[in-house]
């Protein structure tokens, strides 16, 4: 057989890029961590096209808590708090583990930014609460309770509320919180996850008439 009869040799296959959504290249996980449990079970998915709500069930990370997810990257992952200090209470976190900020990497770091920006806005649009915190713990001492790294976005309707004390006390891993009713906590999903399919367009729309 001459050299011609060869079959000539594969492409060389790029990197996968952070911007593709590819479930088969995620980041190693821990497995006593619960949020590593949420991102092990709910694969990427362009935030501009969501998939159908029946694919997001809370219960699929049973015997974990259930959880009500609003975003899936390849990066990130968001969902409600289970115990929320008010209605709209989420999470943003890496969905590699990384157990404080310092430990995040700068692809990471852009996302967050970014995403910090469109859940708050999601949040607001879908609460109609004008008001919010965005909060990070790093370590136990700082009241972080689980060892991965998330940022909490928590809605303020009552500012002057004789109850604002009790909040910030128990923002910062002190007092009482309630838990998330089921039923309420699949709705609220829903409707911010909307939100963000409607920004995220929004600025991909923006980005393209810029370009032009």
């Amino acid at each position: 057989m001459s050299s011609n009869d060869n079959p000539p040799s594969p492409p060389t296959q790029p990197l996968p890029s952070p911007s593709t959504f590819d479930t088969t290249t995620l980041p190693s996980q821990e497995t006593d961590c619960p949020f590593c449990h949420i991102s092990l079970t709910y694969p990427p998915y362009p935030p501009s096209f969501p998939p159908p709500p029946d694919s997001l069930s809370p219960t699929l990370t049973h015997p974990h808590p259930s959880t009500h997810l609003i975003l899936s990257t390849p990066l990130l992952i968001a969902f409600l708090d289970i115990m929320p200090l008010s209605v709209g209470h989420l999470l943003l976190c890496p969905r590699a583990h990384r157990p404080k900020l310092t430990d995040v990497t700068p692809a990471e770091s852009a996302e967050l930014g970014k995403y910090l920006r469109i859940l708050s806005t999601a949040v607001s649009r879908a609460t109609g609460i004008k008001d919010w915190n965005v909060v990070q713990n790093n370590g136990a001492a700082a009241a972080q309770v689980v060892p991965h790294c998330h940022f909490h976005v928590i809605p303020r309707p009552e500012l002057r509320d004789k109850r604002n004390e009790r909040f910030t006390s128990t923002m910062f891993g002190r007092g009482q919180r309630d838990e998330l009713d089921e039923e309420e906590g699949e709705k609220l999903a829903g409707e911010i996850r909307e939100m963000v399919r409607v920004i995220v367009r929004d600025d991909e729309e923006r980005e393209g008439r810029g370009k032009l």
